[in-house]
């Protein structure tokens, strides 16, 4: 544990916390493990050990973040600057009022004063100069373990000249909000940030992913303002100084595409990209666990050891774990820091500029092709667009999927209007010439999803230039250009239409695809931009 500071205790007093029990500032590992095995914890407090020496928590009845209990506070900071919902184009981003905010962060306030608080100190954002200095005051000790695993973690000599942090986040799990209907929220729940005090309080849920998501909406407001790109993606950097980026929404296969034996990796899931190239905003990974295989993802399965959190994992009684059993979710998951991977970008988790731009979508239509190399117009689209499916209940067909659009792959996270977003990688990418390509890891006409063989496969000839020189051809309705061979993928795949019986049934569900993303992108066609773009997206006449 780090040497606790009058600064802090001072600093603590005059947010509000009231004559806490102790505070533990900045423990190390060892010690949280300590903590977290505290035999007089119960419920949600407790931690369990595992075969593996990782620890695991449940989250309880919140196994994933509750978008609809998110409010930012409207004032004179955020009024004009924010990307607020709307009728026409509904988003996370919904106000509420300083009164109902200084209500609640009272709420949190009394909740943790008199307790033994844990509060930790970390950096979000590699670069120095526009990098966010984070307090986290919590009480649950796995809490703390979370960011710890998740954050930038400051050096002893970082600390002692920390001073007052950016960003505030109280986070009171056991908090609840009984007027929470005269407060005009959705629920008992909340997690709420105000700008212009620079802080975000939680109530009500246990669940880690909100101290994490809240701090990438706040880098996604801060950032683009300052002309910087503010990104929802993994990264990594080839032996020969090029970076590739990876986007993608939760099962799309960013954290294990990313993760590469042959390649650096820069960061799994947020980042930047300023004047000087790409950086990454987390000191670790946040994957997903549901059905993880050794063998087919070794990297992440190595880094689940002493350290890493997971959560909502199946254990019994002896440590044993079940990483096929989704029960309590299908979303379960684990926290490392970064360097459990042993191939990463050291010591500072940045690079040069990407070259390689990929979108990724899980497609559970069977509709899009497996890699499709994408015009700049097709870019801009493809970015606004967002689009991925999932599979309602079995995923052995495709007979019900269902649509998900989420602007520039991120929208619960975006703080500013979409096109921002969209304006800055274009920008980033033109100055330095890097090309975008859509990959499909979803399903195709065979009612099984795309091989994590082939996905890779591909991915490695979009990294090695291959795709860019293969004989290519024009799939219908969404006119992409697809490459019709590729080493070490099954060349079968590479045209949808190939892997169904009857072609005219994928003809019949592009067209339906088709008009999803149409009537989705009505939303952009406010402005001149939007509608210029229509025209690089799918066509039905």
């Amino acid at each position: 544990m780090e040497v606790l500071t009058k600064s802090v205790i001072t600093s603590l007093e005059e947010i509000g916390i009231k004559n806490p029990k102790e505070i533990i500032y900045n423990p190390s590992y060892d010690e949280l493990y300590e903590y977290e095995l505290d035999p007089n914890l119960e419920g949600y407090e407790k931690a369990y050990k595992t075969e593996l020496g990782a620890l695991n928590v449940m989250t309880g009845k919140f196994t994933g973040r509750s978008p609809k209990d998110k409010f930012i506070v409207k004032d004179d900071v955020t009024k004009d600057t924010l990307w607020w919902t709307s009728d026409k184009a509904p988003n996370d981003n919904k106000p509420t009022t300083q009164a109902v905010w200084d209500e609640l962060k009272q709420l949190v306030l009394e909740e943790l004063s008199g307790k033994k608080l844990y509060v930790v100190d970390a950096f979000c954002g590699a670069n120095e100069d526009t990098r966010l200095k984070i307090r986290f005051i919590v009480e649950v000790p796995w809490q703390a373990h979370f960011v710890t695993n998740m954050f930038i973690r400051p050096t002893s000599e970082e600390l002692e000249t920390f001073g007052e942090p950016d960003f505030v986040v109280m986070n009171g799990s056991e908090t609840q909000n009984d007027n929470w209907k005269k407060h005009g929220l959705n629920s008992e729940v909340f997690t709420m940030f105000n700008l212009t005090e620079q802080m975000q309080i939680i109530g009500g849920t246990w669940y880690g992913g909100e101290m994490k998501k809240g701090m990438f909406a706040m880098m996604n407001y801060f950032l683009p303002q300052r002309g910087i790109s503010s990104m929802h993606c993994s990264a990594n950097v080839g032996k020969d100084g090029k970076t590739a980026i990876f986007f993608g929404l939760s099962g799309t296969g960013k954290t294990t595409l990313s993760t590469d034996p042959n390649r650096a990796l820069i960061g799994d899931d947020e980042h930047g990209w300023d004047d000087e190239g790409v950086f990454n905003f987390e000191g670790g990974c946040y994957a997903k666990t549901i059905d993880l295989c050794q063998e087919a993802e070794p990297d992440i399965y190595n880094a689940i050891k002493r350290d890493a959190l997971l959560e909502n994992v199946t254990v019994d009684e002896n440590g044993k774990i079940d990483f096929t059993d989704g029960s309590v979710t299908q979303n379960t998951r684990v926290t490392y820091p970064i360097y459990h991977i042993d191939n990463i970008v050291k010591p500072v988790s940045k690079a040069g500029h990407a070259n390689k731009v990929i979108f990724l979508t899980a497609d559970a239509f069977g509709v899009m092709p497996p890699v499709s190399k994408l015009t700049p117009e097709q870019t801009k689209y493809h970015f606004l667009s967002g689009f991925t499916a999932k599979l309602a209940g079995t995923e052995r067909g495709v007979n019900e999927p269902t649509p998900t659009f989420s602007a520039c792959f991120g929208e619960a996270f975006l703080t500013l209007h979409p096109t921002k977003y969209g304006e800055e990688l274009v920008k980033k990418m033109e100055e330095h010439g890097a090309e975008a390509y859509l990959v499909n890891t979803g399903w195709n006409g065979t009612g099984k999803r795309i091989s994590i063989q082939d996905t890779r496969g591909i991915i490695d000839r979009i990294l090695d230039g291959s795709v860019d020189k293969a004989e290519t051809k024009i799939i219908p309705v969404f006119n992409l250009e697809v490459p019709t061979s590729l080493e070490d993928v099954h060349d079968e795949i590479l045209d949808p239409r190939d892997t169904y019986e009857d072609p005219a049934e994928w003809d019949k569900r592009a067209k339906k695809l088709a008009g999803l993303f149409a009537k989705n992108f009505e939303k952009y066609t406010d402005n001149e931009e939007g509608k210029s773009l229509v025209a690089a997206g799918p066509q039905l006449d």
